[in-house]
């Protein structure tokens, strides 16, 4: 009886113990996942690797800044083809250096069309398609599309490219890695001669005039100081006969 009673009381004390240090853990609510910012152009690039040259061309021109604004401000989406180091490396050299500020703006805008494309909507893209670099007008920035199955080739008029892989897509952004630097027409094109100037008029030459000149002035003065000596002979001569008549008589 005595032994049941210890027994009872070192459990209890046991459980008084167990009972002092145990810790009542709470649930917590889980964290709401952090919603996702739009796209950015650098950082997909960035991560891809291997497009530094169109990366520096997206800074200094600030195409890249109003990529990311207008992913930012619109539903819209974009459709950016980017080509690697190796495509500008296939380039003339000293093409890029020959280009003005506003040409290498536009170069790279040539790249980028102001809607979203799955590479199955390329399909059914009704050409040319307009970029961010604007006219679709022959002679300045008309791109086009054709498809065979799962390739999507494009045509600018200076050069024929391929979509060579998918960097990025999420419906809102889709980044197309190309195998050529898409070259538009208006800077890379045969430039249209300037017009040949419009022949003169020939000028009207002056006609002779036919009609005989009157004296003039000078003429009229010499014909009278002439008539004025030759009557003044004249005279002379008869005064002198008159007199010699009368010496004579």
């Amino acid at each position: 009886m005595v032994m049941q009673k210890q027994v009872a009381l070192f459990s209890l004390s046991l459980l008084l113990l167990f009972l002092s240090h145990s810790t009542t853990t709470v649930a917590q609510p889980a964290a709401p996942p952090v919603p996702a910012g739009p796209p950015n152009i650098t950082k997909i690039l960035e991560k891809a690797g291997q497009f530094t040259i169109f990366l520096r061309l997206l800074g200094t021109t600030q195409v890249g800044s109003q990529i990311n604004g207008q992913l930012n401000d619109s539903n819209s989406g974009l459709t950016v083809f980017a080509p690697p180091d190796n495509a500008f490396s296939s380039l003339q050299s000293g093409t890029l250096n020959s280009l003005n500020d506003e040409q290498k703006v536009e170069l790279v805008q040539f790249h980028v069309l102001p809607s979203f494309y799955s590479v199955s909507q390329f399909q059914t893209a009704s050409n040319p398609l307009r970029t961010q670099a604007g006219d679709t007008r022959q002679n300045e920035f008309p791109l086009n599309i054709t498809t065979s199955g799962n390739q999507v080739n494009i045509t600018t008029g200076v050069v024929n490219a391929t979509v060579a892989n998918t960097l990025y897509t999420d419906n809102q952004l889709a980044v197309y890695q190309v195998d050529q630097v898409l070259l538009p027409l208006s800077i890379f094109g045969p430039q249209t001669p300037a017009p040949a100037p419009a022949p003169e008029a020939p000028k009207n030459k002056k006609r002779k005039s036919t009609v005989a000149a009157g004296p003039t002035a000078d003429d009229k003065e010499a014909s009278g100081a002439v008539g004025v000596g030759a009557h003044a002979k004249v005279v002379g001569v008869t005064v002198g006969v008159a007199w010699l008549a009368a010496l004579l008589s």
